[in-house]
């Protein structure tokens, strides 16, 4: 068998193959190759690239996929290190004064220590009884629970919110529909809410009924304007007996095909949303 010289595709060498392997070698696009080294070379498509910085140049190999563009390529981690923290220094930490103990400190926080901030939680007897007295002077009547902000620091400080409403030189709202409220036309109302409620009908000069009765069970609703009924539910998912007669009064309104608008306290305290239940 005769063999050809014919050099190594990877590190040049003459070596010499039969002429059936240099035509086959030719026709598949086969690589010729002297040795396993070489094979193993030939495998390998890393390539030799700088290092990115300066104060290094040192030569490393990588892959073609790996290698970042705008020479962001680094030998190591210290390298990338140097650079990053050159073009992006750290922040110096700034010094800021407690609020609590006014000691300085450094940090994001508004408390040097969780003590301060504990202690900044605190809320003190006399910030409440101002906070009732704002409330009052406001709104021409005291808070209810739902709508005070330290209703449970007020507990705390006081026993109960009713002392801590008498501490403030107020006398404690009564029991739900256990006093009787007249609003500014002369209607007589269960409860301060819904005195609230006939007080913004009458504010805006809208013709309003009390205690209308349905004309069936004795069950009667709370306002009328035009063909409108309106029916406020205080005592909603509290009573079973209470709910019950809700259901009463929605089946009822669904045989005679009556228009009722529903509120709930939710839609009084502790923001006042009858401009857009009772949208007139």
């Amino acid at each position: 068998m005769k063999l050809l010289p014919i050099n190594c595709n990877q590190c040049n060498k003459i070596i010499y193959r039969s002429i059936g392997r240099i035509n086959e070698s030719i026709k598949f696009g086969w690589k010729t190759l002297c040795s396993e080294i070489c094979k193993n070379r030939a495998r390998n498509k890393q390539q030799l690239i700088k290092c990115s910085n300066p104060s290094c140049n040192k030569t490393f190999k990588r892959q073609q996929k790996a290698i970042q563009p705008l020479g962001k390529n680094y030998c190591s981690k210290s390298c990338s290190i140097s650079i990053n923290n050159s073009k992006f220094p750290k922040r110096k930490a700034l010094k800021k004064n407690c609020l609590v103990c006014n000691k300085e400190f450094k940090g994001r926080e508004k408390f040097c220590s969780v003590i301060c901030k504990n202690k900044s939680q605190i809320i003190s007897g006399d910030l409440i009884l101002e906070q009732i007295k704002s409330f009052y002077n406001k709104n021409a009547r005291i808070p209810f629970k739902n709508e005070f902000s330290y209703t449970k620091s007020a507990r705390l400080r006081f026993g109960t919110w009713n002392k801590a409403i008498k501490s403030a030189g107020f006398e404690p709202n009564p029991v739900m529909f256990a006093k009787k409220y007249i609003a500014k036309d002369g209607h007589k109302c269960d409860s301060l809410a819904e005195k609230i409620i006939d007080d913004w009908l009458y504010a805006r000069k809208l013709i309003h009924e009390r205690s209308i009765p349905y004309g069936i069970n004795n069950m009667t609703a709370d306002f009328k304007v035009n063909n409108t009924f309106i029916e406020f539910f205080g005592l909603a998912g509290q009573l079973k007996s209470y709910d019950k007669l809700v259901e009463k009064k929605r089946k009822l309104w669904k045989e005679k095909g009556l228009k009722v608008i529903e509120i709930y306290p939710n839609h009084l305290f502790p923001k006042n949303q009858l401009e857009k239940i009772l949208n007139f």
